[in-house]
């Protein structure tokens, strides 16, 4: 029966291993914004059609921006009745409407412009931009590789400061490749906050934001194995 204790190497057949780490800084390739869109009615019927028509002034100005919008999605929505404080019975003084939008764009030159047009309607609530690399972004892959190649110079390292070479690959693996992957979503950064008066927009245009998109950090991890020629002690 063979003996399989050679995770460790033999001395005729030793192992090394390393790990492989990169950090890469590069450019955001999209950017995401949300848009609060309210409203206000003296009923609830008043309320829903002043929503309806705000959200619809939201989205045909973000949908005018063509293809520099790669996703345009609504998410909650809600309207709520606004009870007097004063009385002995509990009466509803208005009713307010809320609705959530998100876009995604990769034109930054169109996405100042468009954040300050949203903020520049009325009872319109604007925070981001959040700036991410897409899931498929070549960074990715050229974090990977980076890291492999560290793996094997740090490997090569070991071998020849003991007089050996390496022999052959036992092993590569993702840092914690055995373990449930998870994921929490792009980080918030760069946010920025507007906010249209209830008094409505200005009359002129206001001028486009000037974003400056934040550089987005890509780590690559691995572990590698290897065997390496008896060392020259």
């Amino acid at each position: 029966m063979t003996n399989d204790a050679a995770p460790y190497g033999t001395p005729e057949t030793p192992r090394v291993a390393v790990r492989g780490e990169t950090r890469l800084e590069v450019d955001p390739e999209i950017a995401r914004i949300g848009v609060t869109v309210s409203a206000r009615g003296k009923d609830r019927r008043a309320a829903l059609e002043d929503l309806t028509s705000r959200n619809g002034e939201v989205l045909d100005l973000i949908k005018s921006y063509g293809d520099a919008v790669e996703k345009l999605e609504t998410g909650a929505f809600s309207i709520s009745p606004e009870l007097s404080a004063h009385g002995r019975g509990e009466r509803v003084r208005a009713y307010h409407g809320r609705v959530r939008v998100t876009a995604v764009l990769a034109d930054f030159t169109a996405l100042g412009e468009l954040v300050t047009r949203l903020a520049d309607l009325d009872l319109t609530h604007v925070d981001g931009p959040w700036w991410s690399l897409r899931p498929d972004s070549p960074a990715h892959a050229a974090a990977r590789r980076q890291a492999v190649l560290e793996a094997v110079r740090r490997a090569r390292e070991y071998a020849g400061a003991l007089g050996a070479e390496l022999a052959a690959l036992v092993e590569l693996a993702d840092i914690g490749a055995e373990s449930p992957a998870t994921y929490n979503g792009p980080r918030p950064a760069g946010a920025m906050r507007a906010a249209a008066p209830y008094g409505g927009g200005a009359a002129t245009p206001a001028p486009a934001l000037d974003l400056e998109p934040q550089r987005q950090t890509v780590y690559a991890q691995v572990n590698a194995r290897f065997t390496m020629t008896p060392p020259q002690l």
